[in-house]
C-alpha cells in the first residue's frame, strides 16, 4: 500500500509539473515580481517610481491615448480590437464598430489619436493597413465619431489611402498627430529593397513620408511642396524608411520622430517641413544582407537631414517605437525628457534634452523581457503608460509615489 501510495503521489508531481511548464509557455503565469507595486528607478526629488500592471492578456497592443482630461485610455490591438480602459478602476470595454483591418506581418490596426477638442466632435482618428479585392493592401488614416455610453463607433470617414497598394506586408508606418489644425501621420517604405532608385526618395508617391492634412483630410494650402510640380502636396517631408514613433514637444511645438534604420541605423529626428531625411542615401546603418554600409553617412551630404540620435551600425540597434515627452506634475526631475519604447532592445529609453542634441539616460524596465509598442503621460496621475508585449501584460504604468 505504502508502495502504490508512493507511485500515484510520484505521477500527480510528475503531472503537476507538466502542467505547471505548459501554463508559462502559454503565458498563463508571469513574473510576480511584475505583478505587484515595486520600485524601478532611484528616487528622484523625494519621488519614487513604481511599476504597476494596469491591463492584462489583451493581446499586441499597438498604440495608446487619453480622452483628454479623464483617466480613460484607449487601446489598440493589432489585429483589430479596440478597448477603453478606466485606469483608476482598471475596467476595460470593448469598442464596437471598429474599422476591418488586414492584420498580417507588420500590418493591422496601429495607431489611435484623439481629438483635442473630444468633448465637442468625440472624433478619434486612426491609422491601418487594409486590403482591396486583389488582395494587396495599404496604410489607411480614418476618422471616426465615438459614442461612449455605447462603447461604439459611427461615421466612419476614410480621409486618406497611402497608395499604392502592395502585396508585402512589412513597413506600413504609422503613426498620426493632431498639433492645432494638422493631422501629421508617418507612412513606411513598405520594405522596397531597391536602394538605387528607392521609392523614399520618389516623390511622386508618399511611401516613405511624413504627410500633413488638415483635419478633414484636406491639403492644406501651405505645405511645402504644393507649389512643386514634382512633388506630391500633401508630402511633409520625405526619405525615411520606417517611421513608429511621432510626438509633439511640449515647449517648442516641433514634430518629434522615431525611425528604424535597416540593420542598425536607427534614428530620432526633429520633423521640419520640406527636407529630406535620408533614407537611403545617408543613413548609419547597414545591410542585413551584406553588413555593408548602404549610403553615406548623413554628416557628409548637405542636401539631409542629420537625426538628433541615432544607433549606428554595430551598435546593436535599438529599435524605437513610441515616444512622448515628460510634461506632467509627477516627475519633477523628468520635466522635458523624452522616453522613447524600445522593441528588440526591450526597454524604455529616457533621454534629456540638450543644447546639441539627446543624452542618454539610465534605461527603464530593462529586466522585464518586454518590447515597449507605444509611451503616453497620464496627465491625471502624472504616470508614464507603457504598451508592452509580454506573456500576458499589455499595458503597464510607471507612477510616481512619494518616498516613505
Amino acid at each position: 500500500m505504502r508502495r502504490k501510495i508512493l507511485i500515484f503521489t510520484s505521477i500527480a508531481v510528475v503531472i503537476l509539473l507538466g502542467l505547471t511548464f505548459y501554463m508559462m509557455q502559454q503565458g498563463r503565469f508571469i513574473d510576480e515580481t511584475a505583478r505587484v507595486d515595486r520600485p524601478i528607478a532611484q528616487p528622484v526629488r523625494d519621488v519614487e517610481p513604481v511599476l504597476e500592471i494596469v491591463a492584462e492578456d489583451l493581446g499586441l497592443i499597438w498604440a495608446i491615448d487619453f480622452l483628454p482630461g479623464t483617466s480613460k485610455l484607449l487601446a489598440n490591438e493589432n489585429s483589430g480590437s479596440m478597448f477603453l480602459i478606466d485606469t483608476e478602476t482598471l475596467e476595460v470595454d470593448e469598442i464596437a464598430s471598429v474599422p476591418e483591418v488586414a492584420s498580417s506581418g507588420q500590418g493591422g490596426l496601429l495607431d489611435v489619436a484623439v481629438s483635442p477638442d473630444f468633448e465637442d466632435d468625440s472624433f478619434i482618428y486612426l491609422t491601418y493597413s487594409a486590403a482591396n479585392e486583389a488582395g494587396a493592401s495599404a496604410t489607411h488614416l480614418a476618422r471616426a465619431t465615438l459614442n461612449l455610453y455605447e462603447r461604439r463607433f459611427s461615421g466612419i470617414d476614410v480621409l486618406y489611402v497611402a497608395e499604392p497598394f502592395l502585396s508585402g506586408t512589412s513597413h506600413y508606418g504609422s503613426r498620426v498627430v493632431v498639433q492645432g489644425d494638422y493631422l501629421y501621420m508617418t507612412i513606411g517604405d513598405r520594405g522596397d529593397k531597391n536602394f538605387e532608385n528607392h521609392v523614399s526618395q520618389d516623390t511622386t508617391n508618399v511611401l516613405g513620408t511624413t504627410i500633413r492634412l488638415l483635419r478633414d483630410g484636406t491639403i492644406p494650402e501651405d505645405n511645402p511642396f504644393v507649389d512643386d510640380a514634382n512633388v506630391l502636396d500633401e508630402i511633409y517631408t520625405y526619405g525615411h524608411r520606417n517611421s513608429q514613433g511621432m510626438t509633439v514637444h511640449p515647449e517648442t511645438g516641433e514634430i518629434w520622430q522615431s525611425e528604424h534604420g535597416e540593420s542598425d541605423g536607427d534614428e530620432i529626428n526633429i520633423i521640419r517641413g520640406g527636407n529630406n531625411y535620408g533614407w537611403p542615401i545617408a543613413t548609419y546603418g547597414c545591410s542585413y544582407a551584406t553588413g555593408q554600409d548602404i549610403g553615406v553617412f548623413p554628416e557628409d551630404r548637405d542636401d539631409t537631414i542629420n537625426p538628433v540620435h541615432y544607433w549606428e551600425c554595430g551598435s546593436g540597434g535599438f529599435p524605437p517605437a513610441g515616444m512622448t515627452f515628460y510634461d506632467a506634475d509627477g516627475f519633477a526631475d523628468w520635466q522635458g525628457d523624452l522616453f522613447v519604447g524600445g522593441l528588440a532592445g526591450q526597454y524604455l529609453a529616457h533621454f534629456r534634452v540638450t543644447g546639441d542634441g539627446l543624452e542618454e539616460l539610465n534605461p527603464l524596465l530593462a529586466d522585464e523581457g518586454w518590447r515597449f509598442r507605444d509611451v503616453v503621460v497620464g496627465y491625471h496621475d502624472g504616470a508614464i503608460y507603457a504598451a508592452v508585449e509580454g506573456r500576458s501584460v499589455s499595458i503597464i504604468r510607471i507612477v510616481p509615489k512619494p518616498v516613505e
